[in-house]
């Protein structure tokens, strides 16, 4: 066998890539145009980002219910069903624009989060189909999908902000209904074999227990306060650069640039945890998120807004694919189902809050004041791997511990 067929990730891998690049094209055109659509519908404008928070907070709610269908009915029909919400948000969405109605975008940002909760587990379900040294690179491949969005989602957003006559972003949610439909014909050809074998949910050892590890607990506080800090920011920034008059085209190209900055170190950021290890990678991302603060906070021209996203998305990369990785090693495969489930929830939850919280404080408060809101949660950050590190061997990993 040749090294390259050696090297080569399971086809499953690459397609669940693709899910992913169609799940996060519709995220970016729901990050890039929903605190618009809601400042335009809503009476009260606190409450413009209310439909991206509501998209969180179902993710939030559905990741543990969605751990348990997966491993209930398999990762095949449950990632094909979960499908329908995704049309069906995008339907519901181009309705409730059409009509002028608020509360119905809500409730199309909530099957669309619904949709995501599932989505969440794409990179799971990667490495749990590869042996241990491909875990990561199989994360990062997955994560890699987010390239195609960081290009598709904005332009889909912009091109279709004009399609529908009276009705600003209709057109750019109709295409969130195509992604959908596509995603369950690419899912329809994945196998999940291999590596992956399906165990009872409430297998091994107990959940409690599983937590108390030292490096659980660093890789739910790195991908927790990763996602919340990022989505806090990213959440804030299209109502900061209108606040300061830059056009939308300026700001498609922020959040353009951002989401590049999320996923095209996924490229390398597997190969980088498999170099330097995983700790080291962490504190890296943590150091980009200083330095994103830094720029936010002394300037408000495009320069510094696309700076600052720039950095802030390989920042998260890095801490959600280092946490990510870290996880993977706290759990027997008979525990995966509740461990993961329990991860997401706790990372949607933050994300949910931070994303609930940006509108009201940047329309209360300004954006200088949501970037000093978050340096505390950075330091956490920092403060966990420090702790991480001071341990040392003592943190083990959950295949050397006895029960």
């Amino acid at each position: 066998m040749s090294a390259i067929a050696k090297n080569r990730l399971p086809g499953t891998v690459y397609l669940l890539a693709l899910c992913q690049a169609l799940m996060m094209s519709s995220n970016t055109l729901m990050v890039t145009a929903a605190a618009l659509v809601g400042f335009s519908l809503a009476d009260d404008k606190s409450l413009s980002t209310l439909p991206l928070a509501l998209q969180f907070l179902a993710t939030m709610l559905t990741t543990i219910p969605a751990a348990l269908l997966l491993a209930r009915i398999g990762r095949k029909p449950g990632f094909m069903l979960a499908t329908l919400l995704s049309t069906s948000g995008g339907m519901l969405a181009v309705a409730a624009i059409q009509a002028h109605e608020y509360w119905w975008f809500c409730a199309a940002a909530v099957l669309l989060g619904m949709f995501n909760a599932f989505g969440t587990y794409y990179r799971f379900a990667a490495a749990d189909i590869v042996s241990g040294d491909d875990k990561a690179r199989a994360i990062s491949l997955v994560l890699v999908g987010g390239v195609i969005a960081a290009i598709v989602g904005p332009n889909l957003a912009n091109l279709g902000q004009g399609l529908i006559a009276q009705a600003r972003f209709a057109g750019s949610f109709a295409f969130v209904i195509g992604m959908g439909l596509l995603s369950m014909l690419i899912l329809s050809f994945t196998h999940y074999t291999g590596h992956n074998v399906e165990h009872p949910v409430g297998a091994g050892r107990r959940l409690t227990r599983i937590a108390m590890q030292p490096r659980f607990v660093v890789a739910v506080i790195c991908a927790m306060l990763g996602y919340a800090v990022m989505s806090f920011i990213m959440t804030a920034t299209p109502l900061a650069m209108d606040h300061h008059h830059h056009p939308f085209s300026d700001t498609a190209f922020v959040i353009q640039w951002h989401v590049l900055g999320m996923f095209a170190p996924s490229f390398v950021t597997g190969r980088l945890i498999k170099r330097f290890g995983v700790e080291r990678i962490l504190r890296t991302g943590a150091a980009l998120f200083a330095g994103t603060l830094v720029i936010n906070l002394v300037g408000t021209s495009v320069w510094h807004f696309w700076t600052a996203l720039v950095l802030l998305g390989i920042g998260w990369n890095f801490l959600f694919i280092g946490g990510t990785t870290l996880l993977t090693e706290t759990y027997r495969p008979e525990e995966r189902a509740k461990t993961q489930a329990l991860n997401d929830f706790m990372v949607f939850s933050a994300t949910a809050l931070a994303s609930l919280s940006a509108g009201a404080m940047q329309h209360a408060f300004g954006w200088w004041r949501v970037n000093v809101g978050v340096i505390p949660l950075v330091l956490v950050i920092v403060a966990s791997l420090s702790w991480l590190g001071l341990r040392g061997a003592a943190a083990q990993s959950p295949m050397s511990v006895v029960d």
